[in-house]
């Protein structure tokens, strides 16, 4: 499904999108009807898609080899609703998605990492990736679930 890196990365920019949708929709919902709880489910959803589309340019961005601005930036499009499209938009016809991923590592190329060989074993075990990075996106969704929503609590 995901056998690129501008499938994976186009996926997750529309689900952010999808989900800045749901959380909008709760906030209408919640202010029309008093029904709080739409905020509850929309502001959930939103916030795992949100650190699956951030852990999603991180992966993207080493694979890529993107320079930190072009990450950063596509890390603070999923902040402004809507952007993540435009980003991805942006990226792609930058060059920035173009390719396959890394599933060997070539130590002798120019743009050799440290992190080649690790990156490479992950992407050759994709449900092992995927179960890694579903661990520590459940694991920080968890914490802040725990810290509170932004802005605190009534």
């Amino acid at each position: 499904m995901f056998r690129s890196p501008v499938t994976l990365f186009r996926a997750l920019a529309v689900a952010e999108v999808v989900s800045w949708t749901l959380l909008i929709a709760g906030l209408i919902v919640r202010a029309a009807t008093g029904w709080a709880p739409a905020v509850t489910i929309g502001g959930g959803i939103h916030g795992f898609v949100f650190l699956s589309y951030g852990a999603t340019v991180v992966l993207v961005a080493l694979n890529n080899r993107w320079r930190v601005g072009a990450t950063v930036l596509a890390l603070l499009s999923a902040i402004v609703p809507y952007a993540t499209v435009p980003a991805e938009r942006w990226a792609h016809r930058r060059g920035l998605l173009d390719g396959e991923w890394r599933t060997s590592p070539d130590a002798s190329a120019p743009d050799a990492r440290w992190y080649d060989r690790p990156l490479a074993w992950f992407l050759r075990h994709p449900w092992v990736l995927f179960g890694g990075l579903l661990v520590v996106v459940v694991a920080l969704y968890a914490v802040l679930l725990l810290i509170g929503p932004p802005g605190g609590t009534r």
